[in-house]
């Protein structure tokens, strides 16, 4: 009975503990990242930054990148558009985009033989820019007015390698699933920060993503980084472990970069279980371990809870679960609030959803399920 009391109460204070760590750190980066945001010495440092942006069949959904592209005032810019090998019009969508843009340019693939074929690309469009930094978004999505300058401020500090931004799904619909999507976003996103104030950043969302190019050489360039279904992810991983620069996290609604959400289930569990798989069995070892341990805590306590009614001694379990998400909603409608759906106590459901969801992806995931990203296995 004294080891049964240990396992069920001991559990419980590790995972809140585990959670009060993470808010511990979120709040400590969002301090330093107001710091960031209002240092005037930053002002006025205009770096040469380079623009990376790969496509891949995304002529039905690159009108908000075009259209907030316009917005962007930057001098010191470049950006470079990544044709890979699309069979649908976006080459030439881009292509007249950019007519009478000097600072824009095309690179179209006809091949791709990388492990992860977005990396591939990534690396290509590298190797022919010219930037001090590096900040990468993707076809699909929507970058607010100053984007640029609002994420170079967060590298005035030359200790910095590269900062993380959120990205939050913008709602396609009424009804659960759209809802979820947004919310789910800016949950992982709100992990990331926490775990990423305390020194531990394992990920980070490759399309809102700045690196410093010194960092990037620091770890043996792009190319270097190990196979992995989550590049961004196993890149932060790396600089963190692999150089001195530090990760930060970019927080301010200066930075909310928005896409647009899946269509269906189906494409939402696949995107998902990338990113969980990412984490779950990353090159990085403390990655692995941090991220497993908290979405396998996760699936205990959820796990626990068919049992309640033969066992309710392990109330501690689920209740633990249900009170650090709690926590977590809190903070994530804290932050991004200004860019999610106002729903007001649809949240509620949304919280109680997020544990059982991580948990059904945790449990697909170590039994070998594939996702797939453009229609290859990863």
């Amino acid at each position: 009975m004294l080891l049964y009391n240990i396992f069920r109460f001991g559990f419980a204070l590790v995972f809140v503990g585990l959670h009060a760590a993470l808010m511990a750190g979120l709040y400590m980066e969002w301090k330093r990242d107001k710091r960031a945001r209002f240092n005037p010495a930053a002002v006025s440092w205009m770096p040469k930054v380079t623009v990376i942006i790969p496509v891949h069949n995304e002529s039905s959904r690159m009108e908000g990148i075009f259209r907030s592209l316009e917005t962007q005032d930057y001098p010191e810019a470049e950006f470079i558009f990544i044709d890979d090998r699309s069979s649908d019009e976006s080459a030439q969508l881009i292509s007249a985009f950019l007519k009478n843009k000097p600072s824009m340019r095309l690179i179209s693939l006809t091949e791709n033989p990388g492990f992860n074929h977005k990396q591939f690309a990534l690396a290509r469009g590298i190797e022919v820019s010219s930037g001090e930094f590096f900040l990468f978004t993707d076809a699909d999505c929507e970058i607010p007015q100053g984007w640029i300058a609002a994420m170079v401020k967060r590298m005035a500090d030359k200790k910095v390698g590269a900062a993380i931004g959120p990205v939050l799904k913008r709602s396609g619909g009424q009804g659960f699933f759209h809802l979820y999507q947004c919310f789910e976003h800016g949950v992982r996103f709100m992990y990331l920060a926490g775990s990423t104030g305390l020194g531990a950043a394992g990920g980070g969302f490759g399309n809102n993503l700045i690196l410093r190019r010194a960092s990037l050489e620091a770890v043996g360039g792009y190319e270097s980084i190990p196979p992995s279904p989550t590049e961004d992810a196993a890149l932060v991983s790396r600089i963190r472990a692999c150089s001195d620069f530090q990760i930060r996290a970019a927080l301010g609604p200066d930075v909310h970069v928005i896409t647009k959400g899946e269509l269906g289930w189906k494409d939402f569990i696949n995107q998902t279980l990338r990113w969980n798989n990412g984490g779950l069995f990353s090159p990085d070892f403390s990655t692995r371990l941090n991220f497993g341990f908290l979405m396998v805590t996760i699936s205990m306590g959820i796990l626990a809870i068919p049992f309640l009614p033969f066992f309710p001694s392990i109330w501690p379990l689920p209740a633990a679960v249900i009170l650090s998400m709690t926590a977590d909603t809190i903070a994530t409608l804290g932050l991004f609030g200004v860019s999610l759906p106002k729903k007001g106590p649809a949240y509620i459901l949304q919280l109680l959803f997020t544990p059982v969801y991580f948990t059904f992806l945790t449990i697909i995931g170590f039994c070998g399920i594939k996702p797939e990203w453009k229609g290859s296995k990863m």
